[in-house]
């Protein structure tokens, strides 16, 4: 596996401003001893760690202060190897890796090692976030250094990830797909009023839309959408993808295990 990525990187956690840097994360995890694995882990100086332990340490954040998914997202942008459960795609069973010994190594699981796009909202694969915490851990792991990755948790602005190999630079603009529920835990028990195939229209438009300013702003630059494999996206694309092309927008698609799917 290629484990490129950037060197340091810089990132907005809770209204705070903090710089990484992949010698940080070794240096300080050098002299700590691994929890158990039971979900989401990181390889970093040859051992495993639960990614939420190893951000915790090198960034010295309290873990109550971030999700699973940040962690990942971080420190696959700095050409970590991700590992962790897996959804099977034949049956709705989840399939997860065996606790192990800290010192034992995790079963590969493909390109994208972690692959169970994160039940971080109510168990939906599909959410933003989670699409963008698959596509960063993919890319990272097919050699692309990932330059930016957007907060999508504090809707920051700007384009959702770059990122850049051989000589390209590609800026995606990812989007999930809607729920029927609301994510913020105040309105948990209320239904939307406007349905998820609707929803998902708004959704795709506004993705589009981001594609074509990206393709006028940085004409040199691959412009993508990055979209969860779902019916409605899939026919929506269908009756734009001439258009599409005709601009030179990709669309590229992540399953439910979190494989991120580019023509």
């Amino acid at each position: 596996m290629n484990n490129q990525g950037r060197e340091s990187i810089r990132f907005t956690l809770n209204g705070q401003r903090y710089e990484l840097s992949r010698e940080d994360v070794e240096s300080r995890l050098a002299d700590v001893a691994p929890d158990a694995i039971r979900k989401h882990a990181v390889r970093v100086n040859g051992a495993w760690f639960p990614a939420i332990q190893a951000f915790e340490a090198a960034t010295r954040i309290p873990r109550s202060e971030f999700i699973s998914h940040t962690a990942r997202r971080h420190l696959a942008a700095l050409g970590f190897e991700i590992a962790g459960d897996i959804e099977s795609r034949t049956t709705s069973t989840r399939v997860s890796p065996p606790l192990m010994p800290p010192s034992a190594p995790l079963p590969a699981t493909g390109l994208c090692r972690d692959v169970s796009a994160p039940a971080e909202h109510g168990g939906e694969w599909h959410t933003e976030a989670n699409v963008q915490a698959a596509l960063v851990t993919a890319l990272a792991g097919d050699g692309w250094r990932i330059l930016s990755v957007a907060n999508t948790a504090t809707k920051e602005h700007g384009i959702d990830v770059i990122a850049s190999r051989d000589g390209q630079t590609a800026g995606v603009e990812v989007k999930g797909y809607p729920s029927r529920g609301y994510a913020d835990p105040a309105r948990a028990g209320e239904v939307k009023r406007t349905s998820p195939s609707t929803q998902a229209g708004h959704w795709y438009s506004q993705a589009v839309l981001a594609a074509m300013r990206l393709r006028g702003k940085e004409p040199q630059w691959r412009s993508v959408i990055a979209l969860p494999d779902f019916p409605r996206y899939r026919d929506l694309h269908a009756e734009t993808a001439g258009s599409l092309a005709s601009a030179q927008i990709e669309v590229w698609w992540v399953d439910r295990a979190g494989a991120v799917h580019r023509p």
